[in-house]
């Protein structure tokens, strides 16, 4: 997840003049995309999280799910793919068009990866909603990413079930901005009441489950109160349901079914039948059960983790700018145009997108970028560098500097050189960080986000330095 979060109090006390409705969902916050985060970089950081230090090279494909992808002709999953630093020879598409678009993926992942190897699948989203909506103060910004594999892992796919059926309860043209959403109502009593829990039902028929026999369900839906209607229509247990994330996250479109099954990863034991249901013109039911590997210990930070990652942000009108829904004077020194060539980034795109740097072999020099020369003063040694990851290597601060008169949508703009360890250096942005600033030897992390859009609407994505969030917080530095 991001790590703002935007109280919903202060939306209400912003808008509530023009619609007092909106008081009444007040409570709690909701995850926000920093200006410099959208789809892509959720998704990658989700990724990472998920295959932490384990080997990448046999994964055979990578599916994103979202209904708000940034590129509407651009292999979105592909961007991810290469900020990876995952080979070439891999398959990777896109899966939109549907509020269950990231059940779909998951479940197309699960039928295929015993032919096809090893998928990586993401459900990413950051929903825009008209400011003052009910969809302004539901939604939230997140991302989940699950490694399918054929063979042992903490969960096993039983079964699934879809059903299709043109029920529109929302939609969004491609013309349009924001979905236009029915009446709730008519929504929770004749599609949501009707279609889920029939879907499940069938479900555990084919699976050879009884309801009784599910510990955990899952029910990704933006509107609550709904999900205990919906368990004992099915016949399981209420107690059984997962918990929303609608007070500390929000609801976040296709993501939200595996965010909860996430979620019901961590509570779960061994042995425990988990069920996810997603809804989106018709139903995936997905059946699983946990297994031993599921006690063992794992790097990954997981959702609690990512939640108690937070900053909280009571800015409104910041909110509005950042989602570009807000025009500010930003001064000419924003009017500067900056077009990457498509052959120049495709030729450097291990370079700018997976953060691959140049280590000699000779004398183990590091450096960034990665040239044929090397920058070892005293062995300039030529034709020796072999690529060298630096994303996933842990740095520390050498210089900081807040810039305020340099053009940001977020001031000031702050950098300063970051030293990896093992070597090699660099001038990188730093962001995420508090008002103090941090100190010289403070631990860092680099994270692939936004650096800018330029005037064709091209996104150009970079590496900036955050406050290492996976440090203990024993070892002296903060991690904001």
């Amino acid at each position: 997840m991001p790590r703002l979060r935007l109280l919903r109090a202060e939306i209400v006390r912003a808008t509530a003049w023009f619609n007092q409705a909106t008081a009444a969902s007040a409570r709690g916050e909701r995850s926000v995309a920093n200006w410099d985060e959208d789809v892509l970089t959720m998704a990658v950081e989700a990724s990472r999280d998920c295959l932490h230090e384990r080997s990448r090279e046999d994964i055979a494909r990578v599916v994103l799910a979202s209904t708000s992808l940034p590129f509407a002709d651009r292999l979105n999953a592909g961007i991810v793919k290469e900020a990876l630093g995952l080979p070439d020879e891999i398959g990777a598409f896109d899966v939109t068009g549907s509020q269950r678009g990231g059940a779909s993926a998951l479940l197309s992942a699960l039928e295929s990866c015993a032919s096809a190897g090893p998928v990586l699948c993401v459900a990413s989203e950051q929903r825009t909603a008209c400011a003052a909506s009910p969809a302004e103060l539901a939604n939230g910004d997140a991302a989940v990413a699950l490694l399918v594999a054929a063979g042992a892992g903490i969960a096993e796919f039983v079964g699934g079930h879809s059903t299709t059926v043109d029920f529109v309860d929302r939609f969004r043209a491609t013309d349009r901005a924001y979905d236009y959403e029915w009446e709730s109502r008519w929504i929770r009593d004749e599609g949501y009441l009707q279609l889920i829990p029939q879907a499940i039902e069938a479900a555990l028929r084919k699976c050879g489950v009884e309801a009784t026999q599910v510990d955990h369900l899952a029910l990704g839906l933006p509107i609550a109160g709904t999900e205990r209607v919906i368990a004992a229509a099915a016949g399981v247990a209420v107690d059984c349901l997962v918990p929303s994330l609608h007070e500390s996250l929000g609801y976040a479109g296709a993501a939200q079914p595996l965010l909860l099954l996430a979620r019901a990863l961590e509570r779960a034991v061994p042995g425990q039948v988990v069920v996810v249901a997603a809804f989106g013109q018709g139903v995936d039911v997905l059946v699983f059960r946990t297994t031993e590997a599921l006690a063992v210990p794992t790097p990954a930070l997981g959702l609690k983790a990512w939640l108690a990652r937070r900053k909280t942000e009571s800015n409104y009108v910041k909110y509005l700018y950042f989602t570009r829904q807000l025009k500010l004077d930003e001064g000419m020194r924003a009017e500067l145009d900056l077009k990457t060539p498509a052959s120049m980034l495709y030729r450097d795109r291990r370079t700018v997108l997976a953060l691959v740097g140049g280590k000699c072999s000779e004398t183990g020099a590091v450096q960034y970028p990665k040239s044929a020369i090397s920058v070892d003063p005293e062995a300039r040694t030529v034709g020796t560098q072999s690529d060298y990851p630096l994303a996933d290597l842990r740095a520390r601060l050498v210089s900081f500097t807040a810039d305020w008169l340099a053009y940001t949508p977020d001031p000031p703009s702050c950098y300063g050189i970051v030293d990896f360890d093992g070597g090699g250096r660099m001038l990188a942005d730093i962001v995420d960080i508090d008002e103090e600033g941090l100190p010289v030897g403070a631990a860092l992390r680099m994270m692939f986000r936004l650096k800018r859009r330029d005037a064709r609407g091209f996104r150009h994505y970079f590496w900036k330095a955050v406050p290492d969030y996976r440090r203990a917080p024993d070892d002296g530095v903060s991690n904001g």
